[in-house]
This record gives C-alpha cells, structure tokens and sequence, in this order.
C-alpha cells in the first residue's frame, strides 16, 4: 500500500464507515484510525443515522447494498438544507445506472467492490483535502472580515502618540517590539505596521505560547520529509509563507531559550534551513514581536536572550492600558455597539451617560478585550454596563457615576460617534475644545452644540440661550442626528 501520511491538521477530520460487513468494517477502520482521531461504523442506515444525530461527521464511506434502507436511500444524509459531510459510496453490484443515481444523490466518490486500500484511500485523500481547503478559505474569509481595514479607535493623547509612532516606523524593515498589557491590542498594531508598510506579501500571525516547543521550530522553518518521526512529507514553515510580507510573533516571551538562538540566526542571516535540510533558504520577512512580559527583567534573570533582546528590539511601541485613554470610552463604546450589533444580529443600543461614566470609573485589567466583551454581554443579556459594574465592585457607584448630568442615551450616543477633544492652546482657564481639520462644518456644528448642551448640565434651553437660537432648533437638530444613526 502506498504511504498517504497527512498533516496533523487530518486529527480534526471524523469518518462514519457504513457497511453490513463486519471484516470490512474492521479493515477501513484499522486503516483510517491511522490518520484520524474519530472513526466510527455502523451496519445499517438506521444505526448510522442515530450515531450522526450524536456527532458531526466530514466523510461518509457508505456501502449501497445495506439491509433495509440502501445507501442512495440515506435520505437525511443527502438533505441539502444540513449536508456537511463528502460521501464515498461502495458496492460489488454496480452499473451505469446505479453510479449515475449515486452521483446524483450527492456522492463524493464511487468505488467498486473488492477493492484494495490504495484505492480507498486515494479518495479518502482528494475528499479531505477538498474539505481542508474550504475549512482554510473560511478562515481566511472571517480572518479578513475581522482585521481589515485596521482602525484603531480613539483621540486620547496616548492614542494619538501612539498612532503617530506607527505611522512613523511601519515604513521601515527594522524589526518592531510591541508591548503591552494583556488585551490592549498588541495584533491590531502588528497588522497597522503591515498594512502601512506596503510589503507585497501576506501578513502572517503565530503565537509562540500556544505551540508545544518542540514542535515551534518546524511551524517556524519548515522541514523535509524524514526529519522526525511522523514528517511524511516536507513542510514549508511560517517564514516561507510570509515571506515579502511581515511575520507577527506574539508572546514572544514564551519562547523555549534554544529556539530562541535558532531565531537570531535566522534575523541575523535572513536565510533559514527547515528541520532536516543541509540548505539554506533566503527569505525577506519583517518580524514584529509582541509580549505583555516585561523583556528586560526576563534578560536580568536569565530567561530571554540578551542578544535577541536587542535585534528584536530595534524599535518599540509600548501600547496604553485602557485605564491610561480613559477618554477613547466613549469612542470605543459606540465602535463597539455598533460592530457587535452587526455580527449578533440584533438591534443597535444606546448606552446612557451613567453607564459611560460607570466605564470609565472601573480599572478594566483586561482592557480593550474586557470592554469588548463586557460590551457583548450587555447586548446578549439586555443589562446596561453600569448593573455590570455593580456586579463587579459592589452595590454602591464609584461617585463619578452618581454625579449625574441628566444627559440622555441617544445624546451620547451622538456625542461618542463625535468626540471632541481639549485644546491645549488656550490658558484663560475656559473649557475650550479643538476640532480636527478634516471635519466638516456639519460635523462641527454637531460637536459645539453637544458640547454646549453638555456645559449647561443637559438643559437645552439654557443651551440654546447660549448659543443665540430658538430651543425647538436644537430639538430638530437633536432629532436629525438620531434620525442618522437608525
């Protein structure tokens, strides 16, 4: 039998064998257990049919001369509403007819009894393949639609800091350390840098934390086939594939001492050699790392490299706690309403001044990635962030929180959709609120109103005194902009 060795990426593929047989089942389940972790078989429809209610399957190797029902009869399985599985039929008693009615039913393949295993498994192979390929194109597609176009939201000084390094360096070649708490968005940078360096090829993410060590070397560089036990076949590595594109390396940190040595040869030289190879392959990658581990104390005490400390870190980003851009809040909220609301599928919410207050009053450890998903939990549940923050900390309101304005959910709303920010150009001791230039008039109108509204403590009459208008002209107003965001 020829030798059909696959990725370890096949563990994840189930099989339901279905054949009255008893020896043939025992055969193709020895056979395919081989490569998969889940083989199940059954002896009839009926049985196979209530073992399918249990688990989900990717490949059916079903028999059509079955007592009772017959394969092509297997209606539930053919059902174009719920059919997620390839199907490979078998039978010693075919004709033209038949195959064409198993085709038609759906079938993924057609093998005729006896057959031998390199047959079977030649069409268990382009049916897996085919379903790894779909598996990898989705991925790909919900990868897509979660990180592009990169928009990293907020006018807060540290934001703002922070946007203007990235523009500065993603031009360059050098390596980039990012570093950070744990959920300030250390890959949303990593994918700013690629996106704005122009580099042709993909941008490549790979968590060195998340990989057992020794199997990081050969997802990194690749190896040949016969390198190890179990490389049945050669591997490009993850430097190949993101090769004229960018290689983001988060946790960098947890990487084992000696991989680390392996890695500053392959930066210093711009060359690797796969697991197993004598040859040296030139590569163009732009490495970024990231960690929330503070580096310099690992190198102190032993468990960083202190060379490959400093070829990593040519150049640093050190990202912002969310507790250090409090004023991105509101900006992030209503970013995050509306997003979230798309992808659950349900009616977008405003969130009342009290609840952005109770935000900004709590610490958020997690960061950005807490706010999110405390965000996701309020709209799945119906319960407003400040009952979550009474969860959290207590039944009593930090006083920030119970120092209500009176400002209502649909006005904040509009006011985070625009956020102004202070102006450090005036010293008369007034508020005063700059705008950005690329605003339109429409949409500084908008700001100075809200902001106006906002300093007289929410009444709109008193705003509208100011502000030399009639009240029913900021109510109509008020009602355009709402009217805008349904």
């Amino acid at each position: 039998m020829s030798d059909f060795s696959l990725s370890s990426s096949w563990t994840a593929v189930s099989v339901l064998v279905v054949d009255d047989e008893p020896g043939m089942r025992t055969i193709l389940k020895k056979a395919l257990s081989k490569k998969f972790a889940q083989v199940d078989t059954a002896g009839s429809i009926e049985e196979a049919e209530e073992i399918r209610k249990r688990c989900h399957f990717d490949l059916l190797i079903v028999d059509i001369n079955l007592p009772g029902r017959s394969g092509i009869e297997w209606h539930e399985a053919f059902d174009p509403t719920t059919r997620r599985s390839d199907v490979i039929f078998m039978t010693g008693y075919a004709d033209l007819e038949m195959a064409i009615q198993a085709l038609r039913a759906g079938a993924s393949d057609f093998i005729l009894k006896p057959f031998n295993l390199d047959q079977m498994m030649q069409s268990v192979n382009r049916c897996i393949e085919r379903r790894l390929v779909e598996r990898q194109n989705f991925a790909l597609q919900r990868d897509v639609e979660r990180s592009y176009p990169v928009n990293i939201i907020g006018d807060a000084p540290a934001t703002q800091q922070m946007k203007k390094l990235i523009a500065q360096v993603a031009p360059s070649i050098a390596a980039v350390l990012v570093e950070g708490e744990s959920g300030t968005g250390k890959e949303l940078v990593a994918r700013a840098l690629h996106q704005l360096s122009k580099r042709t090829g993909p941008f490549v993410p790979i968590n060195c934390g998340a990989i057992a060590p020794e199997l990081l070397e050969s997802e990194l560089f690749g190896h040949v086939s016969g390198a190890f036990t179990g490389a049945k076949k050669s591997r490009e590595g993850l430097f190949r594939v993101a090769n004229n594109g960018t290689l983001f390396l988060d946790e960098i940190g947890e990487m084992p001492l000696a991989m680390q040595s392996s890695l500053l040869r392959a930066l210093e030289q711009k060359a690797i050699r796969p697991v197993g190879s004598e040859r040296e392959i030139q590569i163009d990658v732009r490495i970024v790392a990231a960690t929330n581990r503070n580096l310099k104390l690992e190198v102190e005490e032993g468990r960083f490299r202190r060379d490959l400390y400093y070829r990593l870190n040519v150049l640093t980003i050190d990202l912002p706690s969310l507790r250090e851009r409090v004023e991105d809040i509101p900006s992030l909220t209503h970013h995050f309403t509306l997003q979230l609301s798309k992808d659950l599928g349900m009616k977008a919410i405003s969130w009342t001044h009290e609840d952005i207050l109770a935000m900004q009053a709590y610490s958020w450890p997690g960061n950005i990635r807490e706010l999110r998903n405390m965000m996701e939990r309020c709209i799945l549940l119906g319960k407003p962030p400040a009952d979550y923050w009474r969860e959290l900390q207590g039944d009593a309101l930090p006083v920030a929180i119970t120092n209500e304005q009176g400002v209502t959910g649909e006005e904040l709303e509009l006011n985070s959709a625009h956020p102004q920010r202070p102006c450090q150009c005036h010293e008369d001791g007034e508020d005063q609120y700059c705008y950005p230039v690329t605003w339109t008039l429409k949409e500084v109108e908008k700001a100075h109103i809200m902001q106006v509204v906002d300093a007289s403590d929410g009444n709109k009459s008193a705003a509208a005194r100011q502000l030399g208008v009639a009240r029913k002209t900021l109510e109509r107003k008020y009602k355009e902009w709402t009217e805008e965001l349904q």
